[in-house]
C-alpha cells in the first residue's frame, strides 16, 4: 500500500503481483471436498479413489488430493451414469448448486460456463469480463445460483 498523496487525498493504486503459473494455481480437492461436490459420502468418494475410478495424489502432509481437472472429468462421467429421480424436484428461487467448473467457452464479449453439481449439469451464459473477474477455470469450485430462468455463478 502506498502513502497518501496530500495533493490528491488518496492512496496511489499499485498493480497486484503477477498471477502464479497455471500449474501452481490449479485447485486440488480433499476426499471430503470432492464428496461434497459429487453429492456422495466421503466413504463413497474414498472407495472410488481406492478403486482407481478417480486419480489421487498426496500433498506434503500426506493428505490424498484430487486435481480439479480430474474431478471435473469424473463428475461429468459420473453424471452420465446417473438415473433420473422418480419424483419431480420442487425448488424455490433460492436454489444454490455447489459444484465444479467442467467447461468454459470464451467469446469476444460473452462466455459459457458449465458446472457439474452432483448429477446436475448447469450452463450459464455471462460476459467474458465476469468470467475473468471471477477467475473461473475448469476444475475449480463454484456455485450456480438459480432464480427463475437465470443462473448466476459465484466463485466459492
Amino acid at each position: 500500500m502506498g502513502t497518501p498523496n496530500p495533493a490528491e487525498g488518496r492512496v496511489p493504486h499499485h498493480d497486484p503481483a503477477p498471477a502464479a503459473p497455471y500449474r501452481d494455481r490449479m485447485q486440488s480437492y480433499t476426499i471430503g471436498q470432492a464428496a461434497r461436490l459429487l453429492g456422495v459420502s466421503p466413504d463413497t468418494a474414498r472407495r472410488w479413489a481406492d478403486a482407481g475410478r478417480v486419480a489421487t495424489h498426496r500433498d506434503d502432509s500426506g493428505r490424498r488430493l484430487i486435481d480439479g481437472r480430474d474431478l471435473a472429468a469424473f463428475s461429468v462421467e459420473l453424471a452420465k451414469g446417473t438415473a433420473p429421480d422418480d419424483e419431480p424436484s420442487y425448488t424455490s428461487v433460492r436454489n444454490a448448486f455447489p459444484g465444479i467448473v467442467t467447461a468454459i467457452k470464451l467469446g469476444d464479449v460473452a462466455a459459457q460456463v458449465e458446472i457439474q453439481a452432483g448429477p446436475h449439469r448447469l450452463v450459464s451464459l455471462l460476459t467474458r469480463e465476469a468470467v475473468e473477474e471471477l477467475g473461473l477455470e475448469v476444475g475449480m469450485e463454484a456455485t450456480a445460483r438459480v432464480k427463475s430462468t437465470n443462473v448466476h455463478i459465484d466463485r466459492t
